[in-house]
């Protein structure tokens, strides 16, 4: 049977803002990036599936952060795949530190594309070539949260360049994060209270476009909502600070 995978990180200077905690983007950074390195291990990484022109696309996220880890602080990422579907797999992950507390969570669903069409491919094969990698464990925390709707009372435009852009040629999902936090006061960014965050994928955004980011700021937190060149909405996300 399947176990969770631990995988050990450390808080480098690079990922701390002024308080010397790390940030929201770098822990969610560990987050996928662990994601990455368990389903290569798994032989179901996106080398394998480059063989086919697929990939694997973040959909959806929920990260949850207790309290943000000083510098230099030790910590470790569980992570396990608690179901497969025909369309979305889930992906869920623990961060805890030296002392085994456990300060964070993340629950992320992914879909599978073809790199042609761009378009989601049935992931059932690897539901089935790879049963043994479903662990029964539930997710940590709930499902993301979907964000039907958002009202801005602030926007900004940013234009897509080169370093915003993954191995997927589409804009990171921490360059999004980033993106919409830079739209809030910095005195909420640096509170030290529990923060959840939701993010939900609903179409790409490429290098070259001009993004419009609105944002819905209320007590304790702020509703996002991210379009490419005066399309629909591309991605939406809220975040609360508890």
């Amino acid at each position: 049977m399947a176990e969770i995978s631990q995988y050990a990180y450390r808080v480098e200077p690079q990922e701390v803002d002024f308080t010397l905690r790390a940030t929201l983007a770098s822990l969610g950074s560990a987050v996928l990036n662990t994601a990455g390195v368990d389903a290569h291990g798994k032989g179901f990484g996106v080398d394998v599936l480059n063989a086919d022109n697929h990939s694997w696309v973040l959909s959806r996220m929920a990260l949850e952060i207790d309290a943000r880890p000083r510098q230099y602080t030790d910590y470790t990422v569980g992570t396990w795949i608690s179901d497969y579907g025909r369309v979305l797999s889930t992906r869920n992950f623990t961060l805890t530190d030296a002392a085994r507390h456990e300060f964070g969570r993340a629950v992320t669903q992914w879909a599978m594309i073809d790199l042609s069409t761009r378009s989601a491919v049935d992931l059932s094969w690897v539901g089935r070539e790879h049963e043994d990698a479903v662990v029964p464990v539930p997710p940590p925390t709930d499902k993301p949260r979907k964000i039907r709707s958002v009202t801005p009372t602030q926007r900004a435009e940013r234009r897509v360049v080169y370093s915003d852009i993954d191995f997927n040629r589409h804009v990171n999902t921490m360059r999004y994060i980033e993106m919409m936090l830079d739209m809030l006061p910095v005195e909420l960014l640096t509170r030290e209270a529990p923060v959840r965050l939701d993010i939900h994928f609903l179409r790409e955004c490429r290098f070259g476009q001009t993004l419009s980011i609105g944002c819905e700021e209320h007590a304790g937190g702020a509703l996002f909502e991210i379009s490419g060149d005066g399309e629909t909405a591309a991605v939406r996300a809220g975040i609360e600070w508890r």
